[in-house]
């Protein structure tokens, strides 16, 4: 209680310091995400609950799933806490040439970092942060999870709707978890025309991960080459995929 107290003040003190101050502390953030993350490569951010125990199967699977990943070469990104997050990061962190990332943000209760992080970053607001967990992912996979779970795979499907990012594909494990929420979308919001059909296609619901790690090897050069059509393919990021693409091209070639 003493905690969530502590952290109520802080709250309400940022809420009611000036402006100006707080224009400094989004500014922050947003720097930190981009000199820490822009040079990172082909990297997949996994989403889910931080209330997820060791022993339920959805643990095990994002565990599972961040080391094929990670066996593969992709870095995996997590919001840093326990649960789904700290899964994926214990999945990828036994990888050593790849990165196990953890975002991590204060919180009054459930948000303590997990060990399993090789680059740790932490955040003031939940915006900035959402935007670094979007920003340099080439992937989603949403696991199940609650409202912040939620908040997190509605944001990257508008992202896509609206193409502020493309290419990215959004993957939710937990058929019999997320099929209820599936059937609603393609049942209200595509049937009511809230959204259209190209809409529902975006979400790829499943179970099977070898199909979810080969789809996103396949997506590479699709995705460098939307970044060299709309101009982006100097940048450090699309340079960094290229350079992971070359290397993995000469691997396959020396098996």
């Amino acid at each position: 209680m003493k905690n969530k107290n502590e952290l109520a003040k802080k709250y309400i003190k940022d809420i009611k310091s000036a402006d100006v101050w707080s224009v400094f502390k989004i500014i922050a953030d947003f720097v930190k995400g981009f000199d820490d993350l822009g040079e990172l490569g082909p990297t997949v951010t996994i989403f889910g609950s931080a209330r997820t125990h060791k022993r339920d199967p959805y643990y095990k699977k994002a565990q599972k799933l961040s080391s094929m990943l990670g066996g593969e070469g992709f870095n995996v990104m997590t919001g840093g806490g326990p649960g789904i997050m700290e899964a994926a990061n214990r999945g990828a962190h036994k990888h050593e040439d790849i990165e196990s990332i953890g975002l991590n943000i204060d919180l009054p209760f459930e948000q303590t970092t997990n060990p399993y992080t090789t680059k740790e970053l932490s955040f003031d607001y939940f915006f900035s942060r959402k935007v670094m967990l979007v920003k340099y992912s080439m992937a989603y996979v949403i696991f199940p999870g609650g409202y912040g779970t939620l908040d997190e795979l509605f944001e990257a499907l508008t992202l896509i709707q609206t193409r502020k990012v493309t290419g990215v594909k959004v993957f939710v494990v937990g058929v019999d978890f997320y099929k209820p929420l599936v059937e609603f979308i393609e049942n209200k919001l595509y049937k009511e025309e809230m959204i259209s059909l190209e809409d529902v296609h975006m979400i790829h619901l499943t179970d099977d991960l070898d199909s979810i790690v080969n789809e996103i090897k396949e997506s590479l050069l699709e995705q460098i080459r939307i970044l060299e059509e709309v101009g982006l393919g100097d940048t450090s990021y699309c340079k960094s995929l290229l350079d992971f693409s070359v290397k993995k091209h000469m691997k396959n070639r020396d098996i």
